[in-house]
């Protein structure tokens, strides 16, 4: 995933979960956090921000924060980019050999997942989830109660059961980390539902990302302690 036209601020401040206030070159800019959850960790007064500008000018905010620096740790923050290198990294032959279908957003049962894929009489689901949470080197998800991924996981586990094949792939916004796991001490029902899950069949995958100032690939596999 390519970003365009990068620039470095100073984050001051964050009044809602869609804009926050960054300093940029010496002035305060009303800029457009593509992530909604709390990322308290991350976007802390004076840390180091970077942002995409955009190339409409009607827009009500000119920049998109996309990247934060968390001490020596650069964080990918868009919400929206682990589907988008997760897309480009199964389509290039990496999560299911001889891979013919890839669809997005498809209906099964009470819920959307993320994907859904075909590769010969094999067919299947893919949840994918954004990371951006890690202590001294340990990811974990989520930051904040997800009743909404509790019940993708029981669905995936329902897919299972039904005959598809089904996966939830932990998209890690940054590089380095020792491992994955569920954030029990943030939601234990989610902990719970991913352990349920992995003994239904679903296969549970964690994948490091490389991170630049201006892209965002899938790298190596992290392992995921349950």
């Amino acid at each position: 995933m390519q970003y365009q036209r990068i620039e470095k601020g100073r984050f001051l401040s964050r009044p809602n979960r869609f804009i926050a206030h960054v300093e940029l070159d010496g002035r305060t800019e009303v800029v457009h956090v593509k992530n909604t959850g709390r990322c308290r960790e991350l976007l802390i007064p004076g840390a180091t921000v970077y942002l995409e500008k955009s190339d409409n000018p009607a827009r009500k905010t000119q920049y998109d924060l996309i990247a934060v620096e968390k001490g020596t740790l650069l964080v990918n923050m868009d919400a929206q980019a682990p589907n988008h290198v997760f897309r480009e990294w199964a389509e290039a032959g990496n999560f299911q050999e001889g891979l013919t279908l890839l669809r997005p957003e498809t209906t099964w049962g009470d819920s959307r997942f993320d994907f859904y894929w075909e590769a010969g009489d094999r067919r299947g689901f893919v949840e994918v989830k954004g990371v951006t949470l890690e202590e001294d080197g340990h990811a974990c998800f989520p930051d904040a109660p997800t009743e909404r991924g509790v019940k993708h996981l029981n669905e995936l586990a329902r897919c299972q059961a039904d005959g598809y094949e089904a996966a939830v792939c932990f998209v890690l916004q940054m590089a380095g980390m020792k491992d994955f796991a569920p954030n029990d001490r943030t939601h234990p029902a989610f902990g719970d539902a991913l352990r349920q899950a992995a003994q239904a069949g679903v296969r549970i995958m964690a994948r490091e990302c490389i991170v630049t100032l201006d892209s965002l690939t899938i790298g190596a596999a992290v392992p995921v302690l349950l």
